[in-house]
């Protein structure tokens, strides 16, 4: 009984501490909410995620930041989000856990936006390079393309020139084509732009204002271009643009005033000089046409210029709901070059909401460009050369305004240069351009397959211009009758676009899949007219009506596969249908495939001090070209004949000749096909020291095949002598080195470097017969480049000039390269080419606490030039023939050639090295924080750009585009005051 009582005893009591401990159980579990917000703005995180520490329970936070969660007491909670530092908080006795989460600088490097969709840097497996706004270039930004120039390894921006907003030359990885463009695609908000300009506009970047550009990604290789197809042949650009955030309603101004100087003119004589000449040289007759005055005909057409830029932004939140930016800008900027001017406005707005429970996320993109541009007239840069320095810019008959020239009464010489400033005062040529570029793009994840997402977007980029070039009948003219002329147009531009696609993202244990597959439709159209009275007195077509349509029609998909964060393999694939080609070979298909290595995350690596950041990558990929190719090649099209080529047939009543109006057909070809580029390309992405010291190595080979050029054809085969066709193939295959270093870090100062470096080799391997391109000015229809096999195209094709013992070269002497005692086109040789061998660019960033001074500095290497300034215009005869006078080149006096032949005109005397280094942009600006009540961030800068030139290139600027240095429009050196604030 003892023993029994004694059991039942102890029984009763455990059961009663299990009763007592159940409520106690029960009680330890307890729910927890509260709001996840980021420390920079306040603004609540939707989609953070909210863990229990070691398990996979958890949940996410709504729109509003907010949260709910059961957790037993004692638990740790873990608070994360892409971009933020994760934070850990130990449940106590408090039901509601507020977490501000601090951006982490360097996970936000971590995504980068590609080709539908974005990717983990981890995952990045091509040659991927992000430029984002501290980053970006200062001072006189007009056109989005200056914010990047020599900040990427292998991207080339070449400025055509010094007008306000001029168009820039983009070229990645060298030339990929002979004939098409050669340009990259450029997508701003997921929508690709078309590659043509809009009429009457200076760039076909200038519709977006600098400031509103967040960040620009450039793809350069065919694994990470290839998701684009055809459009992307040579390389991408992704611009986008700032967005909403923040909790509280935002404002930013920024305003500029810019002073654009003049810094170099083209080397011809003074009147003293020309005076002397033309007594030496002249007879009787060329001696008494010498005028009185000293001008200086470049400085009367150049001249300072201001430009102003004004923005103002405001971004929030929209009763904490809806993510919203707006922005309006102004620009006016006046020209060097007399009477050049282009002014703008712009205006953008963004708005971001998110609906069910964020599984329905809109971004909705509006961008509205008006511009109106006084174009300058750049004959009067060729004339200014030209005119005599020693006559004055008045003088002349009343009849045309007084401004002095060489007339016959009224008439006007007809080889005689005209007036520069004439040129410009009596001739105006203004546009105006109107355009809308916006987008819907709608995330829709499902709430019945959360992995899946489906996404909608549809863009439309709409332009209409109209302009028109009015010259006054006051203009020195060589015509008898002449009354002024008038020429006008109106073009108008649609580009519309649809995109649907599926994107299917899961992680599980160590590994993680996302595939996307979709399909994509874009149309462009295009309705442009013109008038032209000269035409119309003459009888011709003077109204031109040109419609046209073409259509890329598109499937594609990209795989990714990671496993343990550490190995990637991608595989891309697009099937492109362009209008452009002749049905039986429409659809181009492009295959690309990548694997990465991140070494950093092997257990070997992961405890190093020394290096943080490792990937090894490798990727292949084919990508179709049709860029810049004209619609409907494939099919016959007819042209009206001009009054002069009308068809005699009988006579009218009267017995008179009575003419036609004839159509001629114009070439044809129905076998074009796609010019198809085949890329390798191999990297390393490293970082030292904590990625204090960061960089990659990039190696690629590029083929290009089936490349499209205009050759001859057999007489009779064709209705011209010459059609595009698919004839030849070509090779572009260079390294490219990046390198940014952070030498010095503390709380007050900060320094940081920038350095690119980019060799290209560019070779045409297979063409059947050479192609002469490259018009200059001298002679009739001569030409100085050449696309051959086994040289780079448009290399330089000339004669090899022979000297005498001091070094002078011998008019009319030229090495008689196939010893036939004959000097003619089968002497020439093909010298050098105008593209560099090697382009760098070195950048640096110093901040001292309110202080910062950046200045960016580039070099091009083994670059060519041929001056047709003075190879035109450095002659005896020329000066005095024609009964003018015409002025002279100084290269005059290291020639004294004395006629204008195409031998002496073709020389590699002419052919001239223009390497060089320039320090581009120098900025020093100050920085206060909250020193006036309601302004949280004033900035004051000055700014200094296209500082300084060291070259050997004798003529005007040793960076043109393409080569040929004529009648270039000199680029001028600014100064820059402006102010940033934030309130």
């Amino acid at each position: 009984m003892n023993l029994t009582h004694y059991c039942m005893n102890t029984l009763h009591k455990y059961m009663l501490l299990l009763l007592c401990c159940i409520p106690v159980l029960a009680w330890s579990q307890q729910k927890i909410t509260g709001v996840v917000t980021e420390n920079a703005t306040g603004m609540p995180i939707p989609g953070a995620n909210v863990l229990i520490d070691g398990t996979t329970q958890g949940t996410t936070t709504d729109f509003n930041g907010n949260y709910e969660i059961n957790v037993n007491t004692g638990a740790v909670l873990e608070f994360s989000y892409i971009g933020f530092v994760t934070q850990k908080i130990t449940v106590g006795s408090a039901t509601t856990i507020n977490v501000v989460l601090i951006e982490d600088t360097q996970q936000l490097e971590e995504v980068i936006v590609v080709g539908y969709g974005s990717e983990k840097k981890t995952e990045v497996t091509g040659t991927i390079n992000k430029i984002s706004t501290e980053d970006f270039n200062k001072g006189p930004i007009v056109s989005a393309d200056q914010l990047i120039t020599g900040k990427i390894a292998g991207v080339s921006v070449t400025s055509g020139g010094g007008a306000p907003g001029e168009s820039q030359s983009i070229v990645i990885r060298g030339q990929g084509s002979l004939t098409l463009a050669s340009s990259p695609l450029i997508v701003v908000d997921g929508i690709p732009l078309d590659t043509g300009s809009v009429g009457g506009s200076r760039n076909v970047l200038d519709f977006i204002n600098p400031n509103d550009i967040e960040s620009m990604t450039v793809l350069k290789d065919a694994s990470s271009t290839a998701i684009y197809g055809s459009r992307a042949a040579n390389g991408v650009i992704m611009i986008t643009t700032k967005k909403g955030k923040g909790k509280k309603l935002k404002f930013n101004y920024a305003g500029s005033t810019t002073l654009y100087t003049p810094t170099r003119y083209v080397d011809v004589m003074n009147a003293d000089q020309f005076r002397t000449f033309v007594n030496q040289n002249g007879n009787a007759a060329a001696i008494a046409r010498l005028g009185n005055s000293d001008t200086d005909w470049q400085k009367e057409i150049y001249t300072d210029a201001i430009g102003f830029e004004h923005s103002l932004s405001a971004m929030g939140n929209v009763k904490d709901k809806m993510p919203v930016r707006a922005s309006l800008a102004y620009s006016d900027h006046d020209g060097i070059l007399k009477t050049d001017n282009f002014s703008r406005v712009t205006g953008s707005l963004n708005l971001r909401p998110y609906l069910f429970n964020d599984h329905l996320k809109i971004e909705l993109n509006g961008r509205a460009m008006y511009t109106e541009n006084t174009f300058a007239n750049r004959g009067a840069i060729g004339s200014a050369v030209d005119f005599d320095p020693t006559q004055s810019v008045f003088g002349g008959p009343d009849e045309v305004a007084n401004y002095w020239g060489w007339y016959n009464g009224t008439i006007q010489n007809n080889l005689a240069p005209t007036n520069p400033v004439a040129l410009l005062n009596l001739y105006k040529d203004t546009s105006e351009v109107r355009r809308f570029i916006g987008s819907a793009k709608f995330d829709y994840k499902l709430h019945f397959f959360p992995d899946l997402t489906a996404t909608v977007n549809v863009g439309l980029d709409q332009s209409n211009s109209h302009g028109r070039a009015i010259t006054s009948e006051l203009m020195p003219s060589s015509q008898l009758d002449w009354n002024g002329s008038l020429t006008s147009y109106r073009n108008n531009t649609k580009n519309s676009l649809f995109d649907g696609y599926l994107t299917y993202a899961k992680d599980f244990n160590k590994n993680s899949i996302t595939a996307v597959a979709g399909y994509s439709y874009q149309k462009f159209e295009y309705d442009n007219s013109s008038y032209n009275s000269e035409n119309e007195e003459d009888g011709n077509v003077f109204r031109f009506v040109d419609k046209s349509r073409n259509v890329l029609l598109s499937y594609f998909g990209r795989a990714t596969y990671s496993y343990d964060n550490r190995y990637v393999l991608k595989v891309t694939f697009r099937a492109d249908a362009s209008s452009k080609l002749n049905p039986n070979d429409r659809w181009g298909y492009f295959p690309a495939a990548s694997v990465a290595w991140n070494i950093d995350q092997e257990n070997f690596l992961q405890k190093s001090n020394f290096i943080s950041t490792l990937k090894l990558r490798a990727g292949y990929g084919e990508i179709g070209n049709v860029n810049g190719l004209g619609d409907y090649l494939f099919l016959t099209n007819y042209t009206q004949s001009q009054s002069t080529a009308f068809y005699q047939l009988g006579t009218d009543g009267s017995g008179n000749p009575q003419y036609y109006v004839t159509y001629r057909p114009e070439e044809i070809n129905e076998n074009l096909r796609w010019e198809i580029g085949k890329t390798l390309d191999v990297g390393v992405d490293f970082g030292l020291f904590n990625d204090r010291v960061t960089g990659s190595v990039s190696a690629y080979l590029k083929k290009t095949e089936n490349l499209i050029s205009y050759v001859n054809v057999d007489p009779f085969t064709n209705f011209s002598n010459g059609i595009n066709d698919n004839i030849g193939d070509m090779e572009n295959k260079g390294i490219e080195v990046e390198l940014n270093v952070t030498p010095i870090q503390t709380e007050d100062f900060t320094w940081r470097i920038g350095y690119n470096l980019a060799i290209n080799n560019n070779e045409i391997t297979n063409l059947p017969v050479p192609v002469d391109t490259g018009g200059i000015n001298g002679g009739t229809g001569n030409t100085i480049q050449i696309h051959q096999k086994g040289y780079a195209p448009y290399s330089f094709y000339v004669y090899k000039q022979v000297y005498d013992t001091n070094g002078r070269p011998i008019e009319g002497a030229y090495v008689d390269r196939n010893g036939d005692n004959i000097i003619n086109d089968d002497d020439r040789y093909i010298y050098k080419d105008p593209y560099a061998d090697v382009i760098m660019g070195l950048n640096t960033n110093l901040n001292y606490k309110n202080w910062d001074l950046s200045v960016v500095t580039r070099a091009s290497i083994g670059n060519y030039a041929y001056n047709n300034m003075a190879s035109s215009k450095s002659h005896v005869i020329r000066a005095t023939e024609n009964n003018i006078l015409t002025n002279l080149h100084t290269d005059y006096y290291n020639t004294q050639f004395n006629s204008l032949t195409d031998t002496n005109l073709l020389s590699d005397y002419y052919i001239q090295e223009a390497s060089f280094f320039k320090i581009d942009n120098i900025t020093l600006g100050y920085t206060l924080k909250s020193f006036i009540k309601g302004i949280n961030r004033f900035r004051m800068y000055g700014s200094i750009q296209n500082v300084a030139t060291i070259t050997d290139y004798d003529g005007l600027d040793p960076e043109i585009n393409g080569g040929i240095d004529n009648n270039f429009y000199p680029r001028p050196r600014s100064f820059v005051f402006g102010v940033n604030v934030d309130f």
